[in-house]
């Protein structure tokens, strides 16, 4: 088949450089935004009086059909027309002949493309902030569920201080909440119309770029050609985010997998989520985190290739941009389906409650609250801590948790104590003394599960 820009070539392109040079086998996701795009470029021509308006009413008619028979499968796309964008021009012009050809003017592929990656770039933006969302929603009724659950609070992997499931399930939704705003901001940055920056030098055409942004929905034109044409920041601000959102994600599954392990037995995975062994008929494997973990490198590498090949183009548009367009589709492939599994992992998991109970009393987690008792009761902090540390030791040495002392060996170590410690140290009161903003307390967290579901409704 002919190349539409062959004119200036006597010879034909080697198969190989066809094969190498075509993005038609994964850019070919991009249809419906090229074909949205044409549509827009083609009304303003039409509007402009640069094409006739018949012409470009036809051109609009055609586009539409050709939306619908891709769409349903009728349409077979071709390596030699190398991209999305001269497939559709080619179907366009064989229906269309001459008049399918006057579509392209004003344009060039360079803004073509761009529009289309913006637009693209928008709707995952959207989608991905959707199924963020509905994460945040099934942490949130987990967390409902789970608001007298006690759990040991960890730093450095040891046992520090109680808290609530509800409380651990809470930091995750701050994160996520996050991820949210991320990706209304990569929307907001991809927000930006280059379609009428040409080639690299805009057109001769009185183009209408402003009827053709309120069409498709941009919120602002591009104000350099150049710019318009090259530019692939927002590319790198989806795969940014999708690497933070997959770094949140990788935190939690490492949690999750340590949670169902024997060793820590405070959850147990649903069967549907979870595998077996080929060898050991007894294994439970926690295979979905360990998926979504190991996916976070997936990411990270879109997100440092791109940046790699964007670090050495000169101005305007080269062929390496090409490259921008797999990390973009795989990486958003990959944060939805983790984002959408892991939901529905995390939705049908059961809490054991006793062992995580019983892991916050046998770990020494209410040590600062009996610090915090002698404070309370006249001892300067650093004297106290002095003390709880030998308090610790003798009850390492007698092979009991601060809750089974008896007052006298509490006073043994000093002569503060008196039998009020008890509740002091009763990790309920531990927990629910802590009852400031962001502390794990019922309180707390019930009027932060009630502040994150208002903020979902208006976010």
């Amino acid at each position: 088949m002919k190349k539409m820009w062959g004119g200036r070539f006597s010879k034909k392109t080697d198969l190989l450089t066809d094969d190498f040079n075509s993005s038609i086998a994964f850019d070919q996701r991009l249809y419906k935004q090229d074909i949205i795009g044409s549509i827009a470029h083609a009304r303003m021509l039409g509007k402009q009086n640069i094409i006739d308006p018949s012409e470009s009413q036809k051109i609009i008619e055609t586009l539409e059909a050709i939306l619908v028979d891709i769409e349903t499968g009728n349409i077979a796309f071709s390596v030699s027309m190398e991209d999305i964008h001269m497939n559709i021009e080619a179907i366009l012009t064989e229906r269309l002949g001459d008049v399918g050809k006057k579509l392209h003017t004003g344009r060039s592929r360079n803004d073509q493309v761009a529009t289309d990656m913006r637009l693209y770039v928008k709707a995952i933006a959207d989608d991905s902030k959707s199924l963020i969302k509905n994460l945040i929603i099934t942490l949130l009724d987990l967390a409902e569920d789970h608001t007298d659950t006690i759990m040991p609070g960890y730093t450095h992997l040891q046992r520090a201080q109680p808290i609530t499931f509800s409380h651990h399930l809470m930091a995750y939704v701050e994160m996520f909440k996050r991820d949210m705003t991320r990706m209304t901001q990569v929307k907001a940055m991809a927000d930006t119309l280059p379609l009428g920056s040409g080639a690299l030098a805009t057109t001769t055409y009185p183009l209408d770029r402003e009827a053709v942004a309120t069409e498709l929905d941009f919120a602002f034109v591009s104000l350099n050609s150049l710019d318009g044409v090259s530019d692939r920041d927002f590319c790198l601000d989806f795969l940014e985010a999708a690497s933070v959102l997959m770094m949140h994600l990788s935190r939690f599954s490492e949690e999750i997998i340590l949670w169902c392990s024997s060793e820590f037995n405070f959850i147990t995975l649903d069967d549907a989520f979870s595998t077996g062994s080929s060898i050991m008929p007894q294994k439970k494997n926690p295979d979905i985190a360990e998926l979504v973990r190991g996916k976070t490198g997936r990411v990270y590498g879109n997100l440092m290739g791109l940046l790699t090949t964007m670090k050495g183009i000169p101005l305007a548009y080269n062929k390496d941009m090409q490259e921008d367009k797999e990390p973009v589709f795989d990486t958003y492939d990959t944060i939805k389906i983790c984002l959408i599994t892991f939901a529905k992992m995390i939705k049908t998991l059961t809490v054991n409650k006793a062992t995580m109970k019983k892991a916050a009393a046998g770990g020494f987690s209410n040590a600062t609250d009996a610090a915090d008792w002698l404070v309370k009761h006249g001892v300067a902090f650093r004297d106290a801590h002095e003390i709880i540390g030998k308090l610790v030791f003798f009850a390492l040495e007698q092979q009991k948790s601060l809750d089974e002392l008896t007052i006298e060996e509490y006073q043994s170590v000093s002569p503060v104590f008196d039998s009020s410690i008890f509740k002091a140290i009763d990790l309920n009161v531990c927990v629910n003394q802590r009852n400031i903003i962001g502390g794990p307390a019922k309180e707390q967290v019930k009027k932060a599960i009630a502040f994150n579901r208002q903020w979902l409704v208006q976010s």
